[in-house]
């Protein structure tokens, strides 16, 4: 039997972008898609699944759209776009001919006429298929704010006419910023899945990662792009020993080395030093790196030096909260320790919480690493990360 939620994640993307391409419309595209995988919900189960299901859920969405259009009281003023959907609905295009749809589409939501904000949010709805929630706990915000980024973000590109398009060469180092970060954003949802019973969304790894080549290759001399690249796949090596057979988490330094995966390693460090041919040293290189030291190809004092210099061009609580681990681990728990407790904005971050438990049940402090840890459990939705934190609430004992 097929998984319906793997069909939903694995093919959103692409046919969103597909209907954006043939209608210009992002909002109308989504509408479409959103009610096909409705109609798939009730009836696959009952008549069985197509045989190239996204191309059923394609071709619904045209008809779905197309009725949108016909029943809209200003429909006339929508002719071309009825007359677009007609069109494509009678050629028949084959989904599996578009393929780097969802390059477009990113750029598309990455315009610099939205907000940065508003441009990552979008990205992640509509190209990684995430929702409203685990955008917003993505974000570290509130539902209704980030609702309303997506609204607004949406707005502005049908009152902007932004084209659903890869932008001229002259224009992608402009774009770039933007792209990047999304992509890195979507690999993080999938990497460690904010919530559902999943603690890692394959799916969304390995479409940030076929984005980020797509990317190279649209770019080959923008460091960062590789920097990224780099990042991801030496980040992604490590998936397979992050999780024991009864699914339960691992941390790094009790990780299997023999399950990292050599062959993405490879790869990761061949982009690095790609990236490190270019003088300019940007975050995502230097993020890389301290990857790099994860697996082992870079020394303690290497981490410790990509660290302070990531924290001089992005002093974001995040990353002041890594930096502060990293020292710890490294030997100086007190430190560590006293760098956590300086950082303001993370209180509804479990790691930061997570975090603090760590340290505090290194330094004997029992009764302050229990109420952490009652505070990441509070915060935390995926299942696996909170049976790693009950477990560590076990071991402190009553």
């Amino acid at each position: 039997m097929i998984d319906l939620g793997a069909v939903y994640r694995e093919e959103w993307a692409r046919c969103v972008a597909i209907l954006t391409r043939i209608l210009g419309d992002l909002d109308l595209a989504e509408d479409a898609v959103q009610d096909a995988f409705t109609v798939a919900f009730e009836r696959w189960p009952r008549e069985g699944v197509p045989r190239e299901p996204a191309a059923w859920v394609v071709a619904t969405a045209r008809n779905r759209a197309i009725d949108r259009l016909r029943r809209d009281r200003v429909f006339r003023e929508k002719a071309e776009l009825l007359s677009r959907l007609e069109a494509a609905q009678a050629t028949g295009e084959p989904v599996t001919a578009l393929a780097d749809e969802r390059l477009a589409l990113v750029f598309t939501c990455c315009h610099p006429a939205l907000a940065l904000d508003g441009q990552v949010a979008l990205t992640l709805r509509v190209v990684g298929g995430l929702t409203t929630p685990e955008i917003a706990r993505a974000f570290l915000l509130p539902e209704p704010t980030l609702a309303q980024r997506l609204v607004r973000a949406k707005r502005r590109i049908r009152e902007a006419g932004i084209p659903f398009r890869v932008p001229s060469e002259a224009l992608l180092p402009d774009r770039l910023p933007g792209v990047l970060r999304v992509l890195y954003l979507v690999f993080n949802e999938g990497y460690a899945a904010s919530s559902g019973e999943e603690p890692v969304r394959k799916e969304l790894c390995a479409e940030a990662i076929r984005l980020a080549k797509l990317l190279c290759v649209l770019m080959p001399d923008e460091p960062e792009a590789f920097g990224l690249l780099a990042l991801l796949l030496l980040t992604d090596a490590r998936r397979e020993a992050r999780l024991d057979d009864d699914g339960e988490l691992i941390l790094l330094h009790d990780q299997d080395i023999a399950r990292w995966d050599a062959a993405a390693i490879a790869e990761g460090l061949r982009h690095l030093d790609r990236a490190r041919a270019y003088p300019v040293v940007g975050a995502y290189r230097l993020q890389a790196e301290i990857a790099a030291g994860h697996v082992g190809r870079n020394s303690a004092g290497a981490v410790a030096d990509a660290y302070e210099q990531l924290e001089r061009i992005d002093p974001s609580p995040i990353v002041r909260l890594n930096r502060a681990v990293s020292i710890a681990l490294a030997g100086d728990v007190v430190r560590g320790l006293a760098l956590v407790d300086e950082i303001d904005g993370l209180e509804a971050y479990h790691y930061y919480a997570g975090a603090r438990g760590d340290l505090l049940r290194r330094l004997g402090r029992t009764g302050d690493a229990r109420d952490a840890y009652c505070d990441a459990l509070r915060q935390v939705a995926n299942p696996a990360e909170r049976r790693f934190y009950e477990r560590r609430l076990a071991e402190l004992g009553t």
